[in-house]
This record gives structure tokens, C-alpha cells and sequence, in this order.
């Protein structure tokens, strides 16, 4: 028999605001344990939570740029449950009446039609504080807890079971990382937490219309492992039912070590949370001017640029969608073709040599000690025949060490493009006159010799000969 997995993915995104959901506390990573701590958030009795309206824009930000309809009137929840972690006994979230709602991200893979994944609902919440074990801890057997994380702003965002295998899962979850970082409200940070997703995995007989049991995939935190977990736990599924066993709800944890997830603690309903009101919190009244408000403020989303790269600059569909890859890149690139003109040769340089000095380098576009427009005078340099390709990428590292401009670095180190066709001759006829064996191989027919001559020319001029010129002497003259 064969089987189809049906997945569902929630996910959390911590927001990149100063200060926490429902209290002033600082919301900084990597603080010394429990000093970003105050009564609310520690959930001492008689404090009471105030909403940081920060939270609730960026909320309406990522709502409207996933096509969700944004709530008129919202409330907040109290989700019931006991963890040591989780100072007030409880978590205050949205249940019943989240802030957005109906939404969908259209996703492509590979040689396949677009596909369109529902957003059940985007609702805030605050987060839980963080156990932290043995030497962590302050001793090699103990375990401690660590608040600061506590009541730091979360946006959840559920997708519909709409997804169907790994790697639409992975799709998805990439273009949701894409929207949060691009719109700056997210800093997209998979290792500290800031973007981690929760997977709902079940598989039912092809052809089938009722779902079968779900397990759900705890706090993947990379899209490497959430393509390892689904993929395991699809396969742990259908070898459980083959043996003649029956899927239980659960939660899982994935370990990336022994790439198995492995049962945390049973799930018999759904929602057992016991939810109600949380009555120290009024109603989230939005307006129509405030939503169109925001809609005004998005800046151009990932898709809409790559469509106008492609329409008014020109670029291959696959250069616009590496050079959208980041709201930073783009603008990046942007301003080089401003100073340039050429879209596609200042593309061509930022996928190719910049792209290579940032991972080399561990940085961001953001950190890249060659501007824009040092690029666009570089290539400028290419254009007008004062350096050649190869000796431009020379210039470039000298640049991104450096910071100098190009031009200084050719002046600096005498590596103006030679294209006097008198001095290429010169080196030229020494060449063949060196090398008559080859010279006379390319007379008699064996064409790829002239490789070996182009290269002798570039050697012997260190790089400087204009390639152009070198080509059409060389065969003018080994011709006879």
C-alpha cells in the first residue's frame, strides 16, 4: 500500500522588538540568566500585563504580507499548562479570536505547478523562559531556569495540513523566513531561537480522505533538520502501520545526532489547555485606518521585486530570485546598477565574488566593505578597457582588504590593461619562435594549441594583455 504524508507546520517568530510583549523588561539575547527580569514577567502575584503596541503592528505587518484578513477585535488567552519554565502557571496567547486569519503563501518546487499553502491563523503570544542543564547550570548534575526569555513577543503561524511532502515543507518554511526577515521584524535567527517550527506529521493510504493520526515535531530549529525529522517520522509511520501497529498523538523531539525523533509525552486531545479569557487584558480593538496604515508601510515583498527585476531590469528568473534572497541583498544590488547601468553584469559580480567574500568571510551583506558603487567603478574600469576580467577580480580582493577604490589600486600597482597592439606583437612572435612545434600542430590542424598560446601571451605579460587583442593577434599571425 502506498501512503501520502499530510503536514502541517507551526512555527514561532520571536519579534525584533526592544522590549518584551507585556512589560518593559529588555528582550536582548545572550543576557547573564535572569536580569532581564521584572514582577510581571516573573509572574509575581498582583502584576499586571500592558500589550506593546510594537507587537501588534508587526503582528498586522506579517498578516497582511501572507493575504491573512486582519481580525477587527481581538482577545487574549490564557493557555493552561505546567512547566517549570513557565512562571504563571500559564501562557498568554490568542485562542478563539486571533489577530489575523485565512492567509496563504504560494510555493514552487523544481518543474512543478504553483501551489498554494492556507495560513489558518497568526496570533500573539508570549514566550516561555528557558531550563538550562548541567554545567549550564552552575553545577554538573543540576538544572536552572533561565527567564529572560520569559514574555519575550512571539508571533505563531499555523498553516493549513496542506503540505505534502518535505521538501514543500522546507519551501514554505523559506518563504515564511524570507517575508519576517524582509519585513525587519524578525531577525530570522534559527540557533538562537528566533525561527523555530513545530511539525504536524501524519500519512494516510493514497487516495484516502481522512487524515490519519498526527505526531507533532518539537522546536526544529534549521531547515536541514525539519526536512530530516518529516522525512523520518513519515517513514516511522508507515513502518509502524505495516507492522500491524497504530499511531499514536504525541509529541516528538527530533535528534539531529541520530537524525530518530523520539516520544516526549503523550497529546489524547488536540487542545488541552483549558483556555479562557485573560481577564487583565481588554479586548485588541483595530481599526480599518490603522490595517491600511501598515499596508502602506510594507515595502516591496520578496515576490513583487523579483518580478520587477526580471520585467524592467531583465534579469533570468534565477538571478532575481538568489538576488531577492534578502531584503539587504537587493537593495545592494540595486545600488550598483544605479551607479552601473548593467543589471546583469553587476548581478553576475554580486553572485559571484561577493557572495564568495561574505561566507569566507561569515558576514552579511550589511558588513560588505565594498560598497555598491566601488562595484559599479570597478566595472566601470572593465568597460572602458583599463583592466581586463582576471586582473578586475586582483583589484576586487585588494578592495574588499583594503577599502581603497579601484582606480587608486591600479594606479597603486601598475596593472592597467595592455592593449598596444605593438607591444602584445613583440611578446607574441617571441613566443612562437620559442615554442615552433606547437606553431606548427595549430597549422596543421590541431586548433586547441591555441589555448596554450593564449595562456603563454597572458603569462609572459603578467596578466595585463587585453584578451580581446591578443586573440585576434595571435590568429592573424598563426595563420600565416
Amino acid at each position: 500500500m502506498k501512503y501520502q504524508p499530510v503536514i502541517g507546520l507551526e512555527v514561532h517568530v520571536q519579534l525584533l522588538t526592544d522590549t518584551k510583549i507585556f512589560c518593559g523588561c529588555s528582550t536582548t539575547f545572550g543576557a547573564e540568566p535572569n536580569s532581564q527580569t521584572c514582577p510581571v514577567c516573573l509572574g509575581l502575584p498582583g502584576a499586571l500585563p500592558v500589550l506593546n503596541k510594537k507587537v501588534v503592528e508587526f503582528a498586522i505587518k506579517a498578516g497582511l504580507a501572507t493575504n491573512c484578513s486582519i481580525t477587527p477585535r481581538s482577545i487574549f488567552a490564557r493557555k493552561n499548562y505546567f512547566y517549570p519554565d513557565l512562571p504563571k502557571g500559564y501562557q498568554i496567547s490568542q485562542f478563539e479570536e486571533p489577530i489575523c486569519q485565512h492567509g496563504w503563501l504560494d510555493i514552487q518546487l523544481e518543474g512543478e505547478a504553483l501551489k498554494r499553502i492556507g495560513i489558518t491563523r497568526i496570533h500573539m503570544e508570549e514566550d516561555a523562559g528557558k531550563l538550562v542543564h548541567g554545567e549550564l547550570s552552575g553545577g554538573n548534575d543540576g538544572s536552572g531556569v533561565d527567564l529572560n526569555r520569559a514574555c519575550t513577543p512571539l508571533l505563531e503561524v499555523v498553516s493549513e495540513p496542506d503540505l505534502r511532502s518535505s521538501d514543500e515543507a522546507v519551501t514554505y518554511l523559506k518563504q515564511l523566513h524570507q517575508i519576517v526577515t524582509w519585513l525587519g521584524i524578525c531577525d530570522g535567527n534559527m540557533e538562537e531561537g528566533s525561527f523555530r517550527c513545530d511539525a504536524n506529521v501524519s500519512v494516510m493510504p493514497v487516495g484516502a480522505e481522512k487524515y490519519g493520526t498526527r505526531a507533532e515535531i518539537k522546536n526544529v530549529n534549521s531547515f536541514k533538520f525539519v526536512k530530516q525529522a518529516i522525512e523520518y517520522e513519515i517513514q516511522r509511520q508507515i513502518d509502524l502501520i505495516e507492522d500491524g501497529g497504530t499511531v499514536v498523538q504525541e509529541t516528538r523531539l527530533y535528534d539531529p545526532n541520530s537524525g530518530k525523533t523520539r516520544s516526549m509525552r503523550s497529546k489524547e486531545e488536540a487542545h488541552d489547555y483549558r483556555y479562557f479569557p485573560d481577564p487583565d487584558l481588554v479586548p485588541l480593538v483595530i481599526g480599518p485606518e490603522w490595517v491600511e496604515r501598515s499596508r502602506r508601510e510594507l515595502p516591496e515583498l520578496p515576490e513583487q521585486r523579483q518580478q520587477r527585476f526580471i520585467v524592467e531590469l531583465g534579469l533570468p528568473p534565477y538571478d532575481a530570485e538568489v538576488l531577492t534572497a534578502s531584503r539587504g541583498l537587493a537593495d545592494y544590488f540595486e545600488a550598483g546598477v544605479a551607479a552601473h547601468g548593467n543589471a546583469k553584469a553587476v548581478g553576475n559580480w554580486i553572485m559571484g565574488e561577493i557572495t564568495r567574500g561574505l561566507n569566507d568571510n561569515g558576514l552579511v551583506i550589511e558588513a560588505c566593505p565594498v560598497t555598491p558603487v566601488q562595484l559599479a567603478e570597478l566595472l566601470k574600469l572593465i568597460d572602458l578597457g583599463t583592466i581586463s576580467g582576471k586582473i578586475a577580480k586582483t583589484v576586487f580582493d585588494e578592495m574588499w582588504r583594503s577599502g581603497k577604490s579601484p582606480e587608486l589600486i591600479v594606479a597603486e600597482q601598475g596593472l592597467v590593461q595592455v592593449s598596444d597592439t605593438g607591444a602584445i606583437e613583440a611578446i607574441i612572435d617571441e613566443i612562437m619562435a620559442a615554442n615552433a612545434g606547437q606553431v606548427a600542430e595549430y597549422r596543421g590542424g590541431k586548433e586547441k594549441v591555441f589555448g596554450f598560446f593564449v595562456g603563454q601571451v597572458m603569462k609572459a605579460s603578467k596578466g595585463k594583455a587585453n584578451p580581446a587583442v591578443v586573440n585576434d593577434l595571435l590568429l592573424s599571425k598563426l595563420r600565416g
